[in-house]
């Protein structure tokens, strides 16, 4: 794992700049460090190097192909390079790092055909010193980042954008319809980033940029090497036709070889458990093929409403894998906070970041590579709002309009403080309280769903956190959700191919990725090789969604290696108990950043809606907790990127 970061500008640059964006980048690849620079084609670009294969100076970056002709920075893992490598024609390699084999793929085959036949995950920059051509590519889902844009007249790209501000005429000017994008759904959706000059290459792309295009300061064009929404359109239109066994058995399989590809590795390497479907599964079938106890890792909260440490212990337990864990204080929270614009670079405020960074942090004691179970929730209609929205719309979309605008007034006439009285009175156990005492904002957000006209608008009230509410002032209306389609998917594919291609690639894949490589920790998801994606597109409704619950298809693979009773229980996610930490330990941090006069003064976001907010959640009468979070973390990286310029 590495990070990387280059600029092309008019002829004779010297791009002195790269040296400090080399060393910004340094957490990313503590091990080594390389910068090449072509003066008289303007071209400069540097790596930072985490050595996971071949630890040796065989795989020192930039990296020249043997014929002189090309030079690659490379960002990532190939999986199948060993497959790849006894496919090029004989020659004599000077180690075996992946990085090797992938520029004699480039050199050989070419750029397009090269990324159809890596399996891996992957941010690349090659320059052709003959022809001056940059081409950039993105792994298929979007693991690894790659930004890109200009500053000044130079065209720049790295890693993080925390790369990029030392450019030359770096242009800090916040993108307004990001920040909107921001506020409405706690991350900013590719292309675009919080900056307005700079833009992320969209998974399974690349771009190439010749002199001419460098000269004339365009926009190059990303042109898609592979597409999850025709992958997904073509699997439902060609449907497995397969017994449960069967289809079980080969689930099992392509994990099995997804993992047995990720777990090479020349470094200690462990996985992430919370005791979930998603990463048990993954956990256990790297045990199966383990000849010795698994690393395993895992976060536990002192709040026993939301700690699933327990669970994540009881497997572990029955895999017998060598594990870890850590219990996480509103104290632990706090102390990352102030580290958290420096880690993500730009606005990001899924609150899961927090215990992400400490179990990342826990790992890096331990282990440099560590897999996860991420994706599985996208790939078989894991998240609870897919059953949900579409039970909710088979029978809201048969009641008219007027009649159900009645009914969400009635909901919300009644206080939110009524509700959650009334629900208490309902709670049994602790957990079912801990779902049941936001019921009040969960009966008003239900109000708002009742109002949707369309499926679509149902998916946009479910997901957005500022529905219809003038945070930005300025804003538009709601922008249609990036990917939406209809052709050939029900309501939850829509949903989970929608969730691919922004929640996983712009939310899910930033918070490991950056909170792991904070601390020089590489991470893989094996459920992100795209052949499970290729074949769970494939399989049968029915083996995804059976008997109102998700998953199946995988349960049945886990219930091989870990009994029923240990994994199913109601699905939690990996979240944090915000809404009392922000009445209680993170109050003063929040209330100085909601009071500061400079928020009335800048204007980027509505003031008095903010702190009407702020009190009405500190008063208990809502709960609040998502909306201030991305207010609070937006600010905090506000006043960390003054600090930086």
């Amino acid at each position: 794992m590495c990070g990387i970061v280059g600029a092309y500008g008019p002829p004779g640059s010297q791009n002195a700049w790269l040296e400090r964006a080399v060393a910004c980048l340094r957490h990313r690849g503590p091990d080594d460090r390389g910068l090449m620079r072509d003066h008289a084609a303007g071209f400069g670009m540097g790596q930072t190097r985490l050595a996971i294969q071949d630890v040796s100076s065989a795989g020192h970056q930039p990296m020249m192909s043997a014929c002189g002709r090309y030079h690659l920075i490379f960002n990532g893992e190939i999986y199948n390079h060993a497959e790849l490598r006894a496919m090029l024609a004989p020659r004599a390699w000077r180690g075996h790092a992946d990085s090797e084999t992938l520029l004699a793929c480039l050199a050989e085959w070419g750029v397009e055909a090269t990324l159809r036949a890596a399996v891996g995950m992957f941010a690349l920059a090659l320059f052709d010193s003959e022809e001056r051509k940059l081409v950039l590519a993105r792994d298929r889902f979007g693991e690894k980042p790659l930004y890109y844009g200009y500053a000044g007249n130079a065209f720049v790209f790295g890693s993080e954008l925390k790369g990029l501000l030392p450019a030359e005429r770096f242009d800090p000017t916040l993108d307004r319809e990001a920040l909107a994008a921001f506020m409405r759904l706690g991350y900013v959706p590719a292309p675009r980033s919080i900056y307005a000059a700079i833009r992320k290459l969209s998974p399974g792309c690349y771009l190439e940029l010749t002199p001419r295009l460098v000269g004339e300061r365009a926009d190059p064009t990303a042109m898609p090497y592979w597409s999850a929404l025709s992958v997904a359109r073509a699997g439902v239109g060609n449907r497995l036709t397969i017994g449960e066994r069967e289809a079980t058995d080969q689930l099992e399989e392509l994990l099995g070889r997804s993992i047995r590809g990720q777990m090479l590795s020349d470094v200690p390497l462990g996985a992430f458990l919370s005791g979930g479907i998603d990463s048990s599964t993954i956990v256990a079938l790297m045990q199966k093929q383990s000849a010795r106890p698994v690393r395993t890792f895992s976060i536990g909260f002192e709040d026993s409403d939301y700690d699933e440490s327990e669970h994540a212990r009881a497997v572990a337990a029955h895999l017998r894998t060598d594990h870890t864990e850590l219990k996480l204080r509103a104290a632990d929270a706090l102390a990352l906070i102030p580290q958290l614009p420096s880690v993500y670079d730009e606005p990001f405020a899924d609150p899961s970041q927090l215990p992400t960074m400490l179990v990342a942090r826990l790992a890096r004691q331990h282990v440099t590579v560590a897999l996860s179970g991420d994706a599985g929730d996208e790939l078989f209609a894991g998240y609870n709002r897919y059953l949900l929205a579409a039970r909710a719309w088979g029978v809201l979309g048969r009641v008219p309009p007027v009649l159900r605008r009645a009914a969400a007034h009635a909901l919300r006439a009644v206080p939110p403080r009524r509700w959650n009285s009334w629900a208490a009175a309902l709670g049994r156990v602790s957990r079912r309280r801990m779902r049941l005492r936001m019921a009040g904002d969960r009966m008003h957000k239900f109000a708002g769903v009742l109002q949707a006209r369309s499926d679509h608008e149902l998916y946009q009230r479910l997901v957005n956190q500022w529905w219809q509410d003038p945070i930005v002032p300025g804003e538009t209306a709601e922008s249609p959700a990036p990917h939406w389609t209809t052709q050939g998917l029900d309501l939850t594919e829509r949903m989970m191919l929608t969730d691919t291609l922004g929640y996983l690639a712009d939310d899910i894949l930033v918070k490991v990725d950056r909170a792991a490589m904070s601390v020089s920790l590489e991470t893989r998801v094996p459920f992100l090789d795209h052949r499970v994606f290729e074949f769970a597109w494939r399989l049968p409704a029915d083996m995804k969604v059976r008997a109102g619950r998700g998953k199946w298809l995988l349960r049945q693979v886990l219930y091989r290696h870990v009994p029923p009773a240990l994994i199913e229980r109601p699905k939690m996610g990996f979240g944090v108990p915000l809404d009392s930490w922000l009445r209680g330990p993170l109050c003063e941090w929040a209330g100085d950043l909601i009071n500061d006069p400079r928020m009335q003064a800048d204007g980027f976001l509505n003031a008095d809606l903010v702190r009407r907010k702020w009190q009405e959640h500190l008063s208990g009468v809502r709960n609040w907790q998502y909306q201030l979070w991305n207010v609070l973390v937006f600010r905090a990286w506000l006043d960390g990127q003054k600090c930086v310029r």
